[in-house]
């Protein structure tokens, strides 16, 4: 059988393609994989741009979550017509988007709960392949202070010193705060470790006088509250 030749995106009409359905219809009429597709402007030898982004995006689920964890080596080695200007562009496109929704939720300074402050951490967080530990220090309103990384680990565990983590609650004069640390294995559900970790900073804070209004594990798609849960 003959092999068909493949489109390029200048013969597609002018309504498919992706840069200028983008300057016709707007940024939402535009799926994913052509928004990749913009960003790295041309395909290989036998895909067209918007083919190859469809390709990565499929590798990763359609997750661009997932997508924002690979390297630039990865998306590299993996994916002929990929290079490092391309991957780089990728990479850099989905960083911008983390940091816009990092100061869309950066606008509400009061955490009055849970979900306040899972959506507060989560652009930090939820897109890591490694395990951190941060805390955020808040005032008596609950307005927040400070958001500090404390430690940061390998894929399963990390280290944490309470001292270290509770001298700037102290310098910072915060009269409360909350610990976060993410699972990257998408499983929020806390370990001995976490609920042993959690009574052991309670209890170091409480002798500054300082409370610990709850401890969240963030994932990509949920959080545990040990608040929530009664287990604090």
């Amino acid at each position: 059988m003959e092999k068909k030749e493949k489109m390029s995106i200048t013969e597609w009409a002018l309504e498919d393609r992706p840069r200028e359905k983008l300057m016709s219809k707007g940024t939402r009429a535009l799926s994913s994989a052509e928004l990749i597709a913009i960003l790295i402007g041309s395909g290989n030898k036998d895909e067209t741009a918007v083919e190859l982004a469809q390709r990565i995006l499929n590798s990763v689920g359609g997750s661009l979550n997932t997508l924002s964890k690979l390297s630039v080596d990865e998306l590299i080695k993996g994916f002929d017509g990929i290079g490092e200007a391309k991957a780089v562009s990728i990479i850099a496109a989905l960083e911008l988007g983390r940091r816009r929704k990092s100061e869309e939720v950066a606008e509400r300074r009061r955490i009055t709960g849970s979900r306040e402050a899972y959506e507060w951490i989560y652009p930090q967080l939820a897109d890591l392949p490694q395990e951190e530990f941060w805390v955020v220090l808040l005032n008596p309103s609950n307005r927040i202070i400070d958001t500090l990384r404390v430690s940061q680990g390998g894929t399963a565990s990390t280290l944490v010193d309470v001292k270290l983590l509770l001298k700037p609650a102290v310098l910072q004069q915060a009269t409360s705060l909350m610990l976060f640390h993410n699972h990257p294995s998408g499983n929020c559900t806390p370990s001995k470790a976490d609920d042993a970790l959690t009574q052991k900073i309670k209890s170091a804070a409480a002798l500054l006088d300082i409370r610990v209004l709850d401890h969240i594990i963030v994932t990509d798609k949920a959080y545990y509250s040990y608040c929530d849960e009664g287990a604090l």
